[in-house]
Protein backbone atom coordinates (compact mmCIF):
# COMPACT_ATOMS: atom_id res chain seq x y z
CA UNK A 1 0.00 0.00 0.00
CA UNK A 2 3.03 2.50 0.75
CA UNK A 3 4.78 1.58 -2.69
CA UNK A 4 1.13 2.32 -4.32
CA UNK A 5 0.77 5.43 -2.38
CA UNK A 6 4.18 6.67 -3.19
CA UNK A 7 3.61 6.13 -6.99
CA UNK A 8 0.18 8.21 -6.53
CA UNK A 9 2.36 11.02 -5.18
CA UNK A 10 4.66 10.78 -7.67
CA UNK A 11 1.92 10.83 -10.58
CA UNK A 12 -0.20 13.36 -8.97
CA UNK A 13 2.29 15.71 -6.49
CA UNK A 14 0.04 17.22 -3.52
CA UNK A 15 2.05 20.42 -4.49
CA UNK A 16 0.44 20.24 -7.94
CA UNK A 17 -2.84 18.82 -7.07
CA UNK A 18 -6.35 20.48 -7.83
CA UNK A 19 -8.98 19.49 -5.93
CA UNK A 20 -12.14 17.20 -6.56
CA UNK A 21 -14.13 20.70 -6.37
CA UNK A 22 -11.88 22.55 -8.54
CA UNK A 23 -11.85 19.58 -11.13
CA UNK A 24 -15.98 19.97 -10.46
CA UNK A 25 -15.98 23.68 -11.29
CA UNK A 26 -13.96 23.09 -14.44
CA UNK A 27 -16.27 20.42 -15.57
CA UNK A 28 -19.58 20.56 -14.32
CA UNK A 29 -21.60 22.84 -16.46
CA UNK A 30 -24.19 22.98 -14.04
CA UNK A 31 -22.38 24.47 -11.16
CA UNK A 32 -20.60 27.98 -10.86
CA UNK A 33 -21.44 30.57 -13.36
CA UNK A 34 -23.80 28.29 -15.49
CA UNK A 35 -24.89 30.73 -17.60
CA UNK A 36 -21.51 31.40 -19.03
CA UNK A 37 -20.16 28.45 -18.96
CA UNK A 38 -23.39 27.04 -21.26
CA UNK A 39 -23.10 29.70 -23.54
CA UNK A 40 -19.58 29.54 -24.13
CA UNK A 41 -20.08 25.95 -24.61
CA UNK A 42 -22.54 26.56 -27.07
CA UNK A 43 -20.32 29.19 -28.93
CA UNK A 44 -17.60 27.25 -28.93
CA UNK A 45 -19.22 24.32 -30.34
CA UNK A 46 -21.11 25.46 -32.79
CA UNK A 47 -17.78 27.24 -34.64
CA UNK A 48 -15.64 24.08 -33.82
CA UNK A 49 -18.38 22.32 -35.69
CA UNK A 50 -18.50 25.04 -38.63
CA UNK A 51 -14.89 25.20 -38.94
CA UNK A 52 -14.32 21.14 -38.62
CA UNK A 53 -16.76 20.94 -41.80
CA UNK A 54 -15.54 22.72 -43.64
CA UNK A 55 -12.16 21.54 -43.02
CA UNK A 56 -13.78 18.09 -44.12
CA UNK A 57 -15.47 19.68 -47.01
CA UNK A 58 -12.07 21.00 -48.30
CA UNK A 59 -10.35 18.25 -47.67
CA UNK A 60 -7.77 20.43 -45.14
CA UNK A 61 -5.64 19.19 -42.09
CA UNK A 62 -5.09 22.13 -40.65
CA UNK A 63 -8.84 23.23 -40.93
CA UNK A 64 -9.80 20.12 -39.11
CA UNK A 65 -7.07 20.50 -36.16
CA UNK A 66 -8.19 23.83 -35.37
CA UNK A 67 -11.36 22.96 -35.12
CA UNK A 68 -9.99 19.95 -32.30
CA UNK A 69 -8.57 22.84 -30.72
CA UNK A 70 -11.42 24.88 -29.74
CA UNK A 71 -13.80 22.11 -29.57
CA UNK A 72 -15.57 21.55 -26.17
CA UNK A 73 -16.89 18.37 -26.14
CA UNK A 74 -14.26 16.84 -24.08
CA UNK A 75 -15.54 18.69 -20.71
CA UNK A 76 -18.56 17.19 -20.20
CA UNK A 77 -17.04 13.75 -21.66
CA UNK A 78 -14.64 14.23 -18.49
CA UNK A 79 -17.14 15.18 -16.34
CA UNK A 80 -19.17 11.81 -16.68
CA UNK A 81 -16.42 10.11 -15.23
CA UNK A 82 -15.49 12.62 -12.24
CA UNK A 83 -19.10 12.36 -11.36
CA UNK A 84 -19.12 8.66 -11.73
CA UNK A 85 -16.24 8.82 -9.19
CA UNK A 86 -17.52 11.27 -7.07
CA UNK A 87 -21.34 9.18 -7.04
CA UNK A 88 -22.81 12.49 -8.23
CA UNK A 89 -25.79 11.02 -11.09
CA UNK A 90 -26.93 14.68 -10.87
CA UNK A 91 -23.32 15.62 -12.75
CA UNK A 92 -23.09 12.08 -14.94
CA UNK A 93 -26.60 13.19 -16.22
CA UNK A 94 -26.38 16.40 -16.93
CA UNK A 95 -22.93 15.73 -18.86
CA UNK A 96 -24.59 12.86 -20.56
CA UNK A 97 -27.31 15.17 -21.53
CA UNK A 98 -24.81 17.85 -22.84
CA UNK A 99 -22.84 15.48 -24.70
CA UNK A 100 -25.91 14.43 -26.55
CA UNK A 101 -26.68 18.16 -27.36
CA UNK A 102 -23.26 18.31 -28.70
CA UNK A 103 -24.23 15.54 -31.09
CA UNK A 104 -27.20 16.50 -32.28
CA UNK A 105 -25.83 20.35 -33.13
CA UNK A 106 -22.77 18.60 -34.80
CA UNK A 107 -24.56 16.45 -36.61
CA UNK A 108 -27.42 18.52 -37.82
CA UNK A 109 -25.02 21.20 -39.14
CA UNK A 110 -23.30 18.66 -41.11
CA UNK A 111 -26.57 17.76 -42.38
CA UNK A 112 -27.01 20.99 -43.28
CA UNK A 113 -23.61 21.61 -45.16
CA UNK A 114 -23.96 18.46 -47.04
CA UNK A 115 -26.01 20.61 -49.39
CA UNK A 116 -22.58 21.53 -50.13
CA UNK A 117 -20.71 18.12 -51.58
CA UNK A 118 -21.07 17.79 -55.32
CA UNK A 119 -21.14 14.18 -55.44
CA UNK A 120 -21.32 11.50 -52.92
CA UNK A 121 -18.50 10.02 -54.74
CA UNK A 122 -16.57 12.80 -53.92
CA UNK A 123 -16.65 12.22 -50.50
CA UNK A 124 -15.09 8.50 -50.72
CA UNK A 125 -12.01 9.97 -52.14
CA UNK A 126 -11.78 12.76 -49.59
CA UNK A 127 -8.67 11.79 -47.03
CA UNK A 128 -10.60 13.57 -43.91
CA UNK A 129 -13.57 11.11 -44.17
CA UNK A 130 -11.75 7.82 -45.26
CA UNK A 131 -9.87 8.71 -42.10
CA UNK A 132 -12.96 9.10 -39.72
CA UNK A 133 -15.13 5.92 -41.37
CA UNK A 134 -13.13 3.09 -40.73
CA UNK A 135 -11.83 3.46 -36.86
CA UNK A 136 -9.63 0.41 -35.93
CA UNK A 137 -8.31 -0.55 -32.62
CA UNK A 138 -5.30 1.41 -32.84
CA UNK A 139 -7.86 4.41 -32.56
CA UNK A 140 -9.36 3.24 -29.24
CA UNK A 141 -5.64 2.41 -27.78
CA UNK A 142 -5.16 6.38 -28.99
CA UNK A 143 -7.94 7.71 -27.28
CA UNK A 144 -7.62 5.88 -24.13
CA UNK A 145 -3.76 7.26 -23.98
CA UNK A 146 -4.89 11.15 -24.59
CA UNK A 147 -8.01 10.07 -21.87
CA UNK A 148 -5.02 9.37 -19.32
CA UNK A 149 -3.05 13.06 -20.50
CA UNK A 150 -6.65 14.92 -20.47
CA UNK A 151 -7.55 13.34 -16.82
CA UNK A 152 -3.91 14.13 -15.17
CA UNK A 153 -3.95 17.73 -16.96
CA UNK A 154 -7.28 18.00 -15.09
CA UNK A 155 -5.57 17.15 -12.23
CA UNK A 156 -2.59 18.57 -12.16
CA UNK A 157 -2.00 22.44 -12.03
CA UNK A 158 1.24 22.12 -13.61
CA UNK A 159 0.08 19.79 -16.50
CA UNK A 160 -2.95 22.52 -18.13
CA UNK A 161 -0.82 23.76 -20.85
CA UNK A 162 -0.70 20.20 -22.51
CA UNK A 163 -4.90 20.49 -22.59
CA UNK A 164 -4.70 21.63 -26.56
CA UNK A 165 -2.89 19.39 -27.84
CA UNK A 166 -4.91 16.91 -25.81
CA UNK A 167 -7.85 18.19 -27.94
CA UNK A 168 -5.68 17.60 -31.30
CA UNK A 169 -4.92 13.65 -30.10
CA UNK A 170 -8.70 12.94 -29.29
CA UNK A 171 -10.95 13.30 -32.10
CA UNK A 172 -14.52 14.32 -30.98
CA UNK A 173 -16.14 16.94 -33.54
CA UNK A 174 -14.56 15.82 -36.76
CA UNK A 175 -15.92 12.57 -37.02
CA UNK A 176 -19.32 13.52 -35.82
CA UNK A 177 -19.28 16.07 -38.52
CA UNK A 178 -18.43 12.97 -40.87
CA UNK A 179 -21.66 11.46 -39.36
CA UNK A 180 -23.59 14.33 -40.74
CA UNK A 181 -22.08 15.02 -44.30
CA UNK A 182 -22.00 11.31 -45.22
CA UNK A 183 -25.68 10.71 -43.78
CA UNK A 184 -26.97 13.73 -45.69
CA UNK A 185 -25.65 12.14 -48.79
CA UNK A 186 -27.47 8.44 -48.23
CA UNK A 187 -23.75 7.21 -47.37
CA UNK A 188 -25.03 4.91 -44.31
CA UNK A 189 -21.69 2.56 -43.82
CA UNK A 190 -19.66 5.73 -43.60
CA UNK A 191 -21.63 7.74 -41.38
CA UNK A 192 -21.60 4.91 -39.49
CA UNK A 193 -17.94 4.37 -39.12
CA UNK A 194 -17.34 7.87 -38.17
CA UNK A 195 -20.28 7.80 -35.50
CA UNK A 196 -18.26 4.60 -34.14
CA UNK A 197 -15.21 6.23 -34.17
CA UNK A 198 -16.52 8.95 -31.54
CA UNK A 199 -18.41 6.58 -29.55
CA UNK A 200 -15.26 4.61 -28.94
CA UNK A 201 -13.07 8.55 -28.00
CA UNK A 202 -16.42 8.89 -26.00
CA UNK A 203 -15.96 5.86 -24.04
CA UNK A 204 -11.91 5.99 -23.88
CA UNK A 205 -12.41 9.31 -22.24
CA UNK A 206 -14.83 8.12 -19.63
CA UNK A 207 -12.99 5.07 -18.73
CA UNK A 208 -9.25 7.16 -18.50
CA UNK A 209 -11.19 9.72 -16.41
CA UNK A 210 -12.67 7.55 -14.14
CA UNK A 211 -9.58 5.37 -13.51
CA UNK A 212 -7.57 8.68 -13.00
CA UNK A 213 -9.99 10.48 -10.67
CA UNK A 214 -10.12 7.62 -8.79
CA UNK A 215 -6.52 7.17 -8.09
CA UNK A 216 -6.29 10.89 -7.42
CA UNK A 217 -8.75 10.43 -4.27
CA UNK A 218 -11.37 12.42 -5.88
CA UNK A 219 -14.38 9.59 -4.21
CA UNK A 220 -13.07 9.95 -1.08
CA UNK A 221 -13.33 13.64 -0.73
CA UNK A 222 -16.07 16.04 0.97
CA UNK A 223 -18.84 16.44 -1.62
CA UNK A 224 -18.65 13.07 -2.87
CA UNK A 225 -21.23 10.08 -1.85
CA UNK A 226 -20.17 7.52 0.71
CA UNK A 227 -22.79 5.28 -0.57
CA UNK A 228 -22.50 5.31 -4.70
CA UNK A 229 -22.62 2.28 -6.25
CA UNK A 230 -19.20 2.87 -7.82
CA UNK A 231 -18.56 -0.43 -8.79
CA UNK A 232 -21.58 -1.08 -10.91
CA UNK A 233 -20.84 2.17 -12.94
CA UNK A 234 -17.58 0.56 -13.58
CA UNK A 235 -18.54 -2.29 -15.07
CA UNK A 236 -21.19 -0.44 -17.22
CA UNK A 237 -18.89 1.70 -18.67
CA UNK A 238 -16.21 -0.94 -19.26
CA UNK A 239 -18.16 -3.54 -20.68
CA UNK A 240 -19.40 -0.67 -23.53
CA UNK A 241 -15.89 -0.24 -23.87
CA UNK A 242 -15.87 -3.91 -24.88
CA UNK A 243 -18.99 -3.80 -27.02
CA UNK A 244 -17.07 -1.17 -28.64
CA UNK A 245 -13.70 -2.33 -29.14
CA UNK A 246 -14.87 -6.03 -30.63
CA UNK A 247 -15.57 -4.26 -33.92
CA UNK A 248 -12.53 -2.09 -34.43
CA UNK A 249 -10.45 -4.62 -33.52
CA UNK A 250 -12.37 -6.40 -35.99
CA UNK A 251 -12.04 -3.80 -38.62
CA UNK A 252 -7.94 -3.83 -37.87
CA UNK A 253 -7.71 -7.66 -37.96
CA UNK A 254 -9.64 -7.16 -41.64
CA UNK A 255 -7.52 -4.32 -42.83
CA UNK A 256 -4.50 -5.82 -42.17
CA UNK A 257 -5.24 -9.06 -43.74
CA UNK A 258 -6.61 -7.04 -46.92
CA UNK A 259 -3.63 -5.28 -46.77
CA UNK A 260 -1.34 -8.23 -47.55
CA UNK A 261 -3.64 -10.07 -49.57
CA UNK A 262 -3.11 -6.72 -51.70
CA UNK A 263 0.58 -7.52 -51.89
CA UNK A 264 0.70 -10.97 -52.72
CA UNK A 265 -2.28 -10.37 -55.21
CA UNK A 266 0.09 -7.52 -57.29
CA UNK A 267 3.26 -9.85 -56.84
CA UNK A 268 1.63 -12.23 -58.44
CA UNK A 269 0.07 -11.00 -60.74
CA UNK A 270 3.55 -8.47 -61.28
CA UNK A 271 5.28 -12.44 -61.94
CA UNK A 272 2.12 -13.53 -64.13
CA UNK A 273 3.29 -10.32 -66.45
CA UNK A 274 6.97 -10.74 -66.25
CA UNK A 275 7.71 -11.89 -69.67
CA UNK A 276 5.70 -8.35 -71.18
CA UNK A 277 8.60 -5.90 -70.63
CA UNK A 278 5.54 -3.56 -71.07
CA UNK A 279 2.68 -4.46 -68.90
CA UNK A 280 3.07 -3.83 -65.33
CA UNK A 281 0.63 -3.49 -61.99
CA UNK A 282 -0.54 -0.18 -61.08
CA UNK A 283 -2.64 -0.91 -57.93
CA UNK A 284 -5.17 -2.84 -56.47
CA UNK A 285 -8.52 -1.97 -55.12
CA UNK A 286 -10.85 -3.51 -53.17
CA UNK A 287 -14.88 -3.86 -53.34
CA UNK A 288 -16.09 -6.08 -50.22
CA UNK A 289 -13.76 -8.99 -50.85
CA UNK A 290 -13.32 -8.36 -54.32
CA UNK A 291 -10.01 -7.16 -55.19
CA UNK A 292 -9.45 -5.53 -58.64
CA UNK A 293 -6.42 -5.35 -59.85
CA UNK A 294 -5.37 -2.57 -62.67
CA UNK A 295 -3.03 -4.01 -65.09
CA UNK A 296 -1.57 -1.76 -68.15
CA UNK A 297 -0.56 -3.17 -71.66
CA UNK A 298 0.84 -1.51 -74.51
CA UNK A 299 -0.93 -3.85 -76.87
CA UNK A 300 -3.80 -4.62 -74.38
CA UNK A 301 -2.80 -8.40 -74.84
CA UNK A 302 -2.66 -10.07 -71.62
CA UNK A 303 -0.92 -13.87 -70.94
CA UNK A 304 -3.31 -16.64 -70.44
CA UNK A 305 -5.21 -16.38 -67.49
CA UNK A 306 -5.30 -20.16 -66.17
CA UNK A 307 -1.97 -19.42 -64.99
CA UNK A 308 -3.03 -16.55 -63.02
CA UNK A 309 -5.44 -18.29 -61.29
CA UNK A 310 -3.39 -21.00 -60.67
CA UNK A 311 -1.08 -18.86 -59.20
CA UNK A 312 -3.57 -16.99 -56.97
CA UNK A 313 -5.35 -20.08 -55.83
CA UNK A 314 -2.47 -21.07 -53.63
CA UNK A 315 -1.62 -17.25 -52.77
CA UNK A 316 -5.31 -16.28 -51.28
CA UNK A 317 -8.54 -17.48 -49.64
CA UNK A 318 -10.51 -19.18 -51.60
CA UNK A 319 -13.81 -16.71 -50.75
CA UNK A 320 -11.48 -13.54 -52.52
CA UNK A 321 -12.25 -12.72 -55.39
CA UNK A 322 -9.98 -11.10 -57.98
CA UNK A 323 -10.30 -9.75 -61.37
CA UNK A 324 -7.85 -8.00 -63.78
CA UNK A 325 -9.08 -4.39 -65.21
CA UNK A 326 -6.66 -4.77 -68.51
CA UNK A 327 -8.04 -1.11 -69.20
CA UNK A 328 -10.48 -0.15 -72.14
CA UNK A 329 -13.18 -1.64 -70.20
CA UNK A 330 -12.03 -5.24 -70.01
CA UNK A 331 -12.34 -7.11 -66.99
CA UNK A 332 -11.51 -10.39 -67.04
CA UNK A 333 -12.69 -12.65 -63.34
CA UNK A 334 -9.74 -14.48 -62.08
CA UNK A 335 -11.40 -16.33 -58.83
Amino acid sequence: MAIFSGAMKALIPLTQRQTADEVTEALDLGSGDRAGKRSGFLIMLILAAIIAIAGVLTDSTATVIGAMIIAPLGTPILGIGLGIVRGQLRLVVRSILWVLSGLGIVVALGLLFSAFVATPQSLLTNSQVLGRTSPSFLDLVAALATGFAGAFAMCRRDLSAILPGVAIAISLVPPLGVVGVCAGQGLWPQALGALWLFLSNVLALIIAGSIVFTLAGFAREPGSSPVANRRRAYIIVTVLTIVIAIPLALNSIVSIALARWSVVIQQTTAGWLADDGTARVTGVDWSGTTATVEVVTDDGITPPIDELRSALADAVPSFIGVVVDAGQGVEIPVQ
